[in-house]
């Protein structure tokens, strides 16, 4: 780890436990309000391209004019553009295998192997491909683990198994997902990736969908899924206990050859995120991000109560930003800048905040940090601030100083099964290298503990989420979601007007990303 680094952790400590608090003042009442409007029927869901856009930007956009607050997008505009590339098969790929010395063989669906073109042309060509096995297809060298070693995939498709090890935790981590196989691959210089399944049946039943790609996604000629019995005639059935050890396997190159072409219909959807911006006056280009999305899943067609409101999801964690944003201003400007960021698209797989991170506003090297609010807590006092991803990286130390002095303590969300930290718009910037923090619903009430807590919590969330009951009512209790915000307020604001630098804990796996720009952010000395 860089000694600027160590001396930016122990910056930190200082400055989060000497500097004087900050007076905010959030307003449960204003929250109240400003989530029953743009959760309110007429915003229809506020799914992303329709009127509930329109409606949902004009409104954020109001409220940033209304507090004096600044456009942050390009050349002075609220709005980033947001394309987003949906691409549909126009017919099943044409595949064939050769082995070594061997005729070519076709290769259909029902075989075992489904081929899409992933690509921002939509199109994949690729003509006798050497084929590598890549084990599981992860470089760690946190966890000194590399399934490459020496192979070179210049030009060629690699193999790899779906998942991952566990390392030593009950937690998910983001080198079991595909999309970060695919990146490596595609750093590596592969031309495509095929995943091998455990149940294909699924992935066949999906492969004629039409799939949006993730913006800044690895431009890899086409990805695969191949059934496990398809593997071994390939020569991929007995080296999955080798790849468990990291020791004992390295990729190596098959016997094999692919040849496949594939085209697919493109289709785009053009969406926005919103951005506000204050300025630092210090140090304006080091740069500090609190985001939320903005969007929910509209309507559909069913009788009754048709529309998916999203009081809760996001409509909470949108008007929490705002308010933050207002809480700022009445501040006045700090030595850093600060960007709110309201994202789109997040229902469809964080597609506004990969967007961003692929095209970003401020250098994502001198961002500072991401501080993503998805679903305030609507419950009384907590003595926990649970924060999804515990143990990667330093702006959880920060946050829990901070929270001791109000007499809670960050906590794990307590279920590792979900993979939550993958699963909202801090994700991307972390992806990207950015130091991102999740706060979560607290369960250990301050009126009944644990028992309590969890009881409400999963009430809650059974009834209402992604549901059309997810609307806003006069007894929803913004207690926990007011102490929450206070003390992100604090967090941001600390990091705002210091020079410290977040930076990820040893053994998180974005840690290798964030030490590509070391050089571009100033010591903290």
């Amino acid at each position: 780890m860089p000694k600027s680094f160590l001396r930016g952790v122990a910056l930190a400590a200082l400055v989060f436990v000497s500097a004087p608090a900050f007076a905010q003042d959030f307003e449960a009442q204003r929250l109240s309000d400003s989530i029953r409007l743009i959760s309110a029927d007429d915003f229809q869901g506020r799914k992303p391209g329709t009127i509930g856009e329109e409606k949902t930007l004009a409104w954020l956009q109001a409220q940033y004019e209304a507090m004096g607050m600044k456009p942050g997008g390009r050349d002075g505009q609220w709005l980033q553009q947001i394309d987003l590339l949906r691409l549909t098969p126009k017919a099943d790929a044409v595949v064939s295998v050769s082995s070594a010395g061997g005729a070519a063989t076709s290769i259909a669906p029902a075989d075992g192997l489904t081929v899409r073109a992933i690509n921002t042309a939509g199109l994949a060509d690729v003509a006798n491909a050497p084929v590598v096995f890549a084990g599981y297809g992860i470089t760690a060298p946190e966890r000194e683990w590399d399934d490459y070693g020496d192979t070179d995939v210049t030009g060629k498709v690699v193999v790899v198994m779906s998942g991952s090890p566990s390392f030593g935790s009950e937690y998910r981590r983001f080198y079991a997902q595909e999309a970060y196989k695919a990146d490596e691959a595609f750093r590596r210089g592969a031309v495509a990736i095929i995943t091998v399944q455990s149940d294909f049946a699924r992935s066949l039943s999906r492969a004629g969908r039409q799939q949006t790609l993730s913006p800044g996604s690895a431009e890899l000629q086409f990805k695969g899924q191949l059934s496990a019995e398809l593997a071994k005639s390939w020569g991929i059935g007995t080296v999955a206990e080798e790849a468990l050890d990291a020791g004992a396997f390295k990729a190596r190159a098959l016997p094999l050859t692919l040849s496949v072409k594939a085209e697919e219909t493109k289709d785009i959807l053009v969406t926005h995120n919103l951005l506000a911006r204050l300025e630092g006056n210090e140090f304006p280009d080091e740069t500090i991000v609190f985001s939320a999305h903005w969007d929910h899943v509209g309507t559909n067609d069913h009788p009754g109560d048709n529309v998916f409101n999203g009081a809760w999801d996001n409509a909470s964690g949108t008007v929490g930003v705002v308010e933050m944003a207002r809480e700022f201003a009445k501040a006045g400007p700090s030595k850093r800048s600060v960007v709110f960021l309201h994202a789109t698209a997040e229902e469809m797989g964080l597609l506004g905040a990969y967007g961003y991170a692929a095209d970003p506003i401020y250098p994502l090297a001198t961002t500072v940090a991401d501080i993503n609010i998805d679903m305030l807590p609507l419950s009384g006092p907590t003595r926990d601030v649970p924060i999804f991803g515990k143990g990667q990286n330093t702006l959880e130390d920060m946050l829990d100083v901070l929270a001791k002095a109000e007499g809670r303590y960050v906590s794990d969300d307590g279920q590792p099964e979900q993979g939550f930290y993958y699963r909202s718009d801090h994700f991307p910037f972390a992806r990207a290298g950015v130091p991102a923090l999740m706060p979560w619903h607290g369960v250990d009430f301050v009126d009944g503990g644990i028992e309590a807590g969890k009881a409400a919590w999963q009430e809650r969330f059974a009834r209402v989420y992604h549901k059309p009951t997810d609307e806003w009512s006069e007894d929803l209790d913004f207690t926990s979601a007011v102490e929450n915000l206070t003390l992100l307020y604090r967090l941001g604001r600390e990091l705002a007007d210091s020079r410290v630098w977040p930076t990820w804990k040893p053994e998180s796996e974005f840690g290798q990303v964030r030490a590509r720009t070391d050089a571009e952010r100033a010591d903290p000395r």
